[in-house]
């Protein structure tokens, strides 16, 4: 990293102070085992989370206000939690 770093100071001091502020946060992944890192690889998780928030709230159509919209999305972030504490393990939290 080092290296690239250095080779694109001169030329691209805008690109070589990027990689050397956001890189090594990109690849502390790497840290991680294998198994993880497949699962933290995708954003199927968030997709899916937010695939089931809009179906439910379709549902009800128009909010009036965000007080509104929160209170159904609330009990729907906090039933799919139970969900996750108590299913099927994604995502091991001791292999992190």
């Amino acid at each position: 990293l080092n290296l690239t770093v250095e080779k694109y100071a001169k030329t691209q001091s805008n690109l070589s102070a990027w990689m050397e502020e956001n890189l090594p946060e990109g690849f502390t992944v790497f840290k991680l085992p294998p198994t993880a890192r497949k699962r933290l690889r995708t954003s199927n998780a968030a997709e899916n989370l937010h695939r089931q928030i809009r179906r439910r709230t379709k549902v009800a159509g128009l909010f009036p206000n965000e007080n509104s919209l929160l209170r159904p999305v609330a009990a729907i972030l906090s039933e799919i939690s139970d969900e996750w504490e108590t299913g099927k393990v994604y995502l091991n939290v001791k292999d992190i």
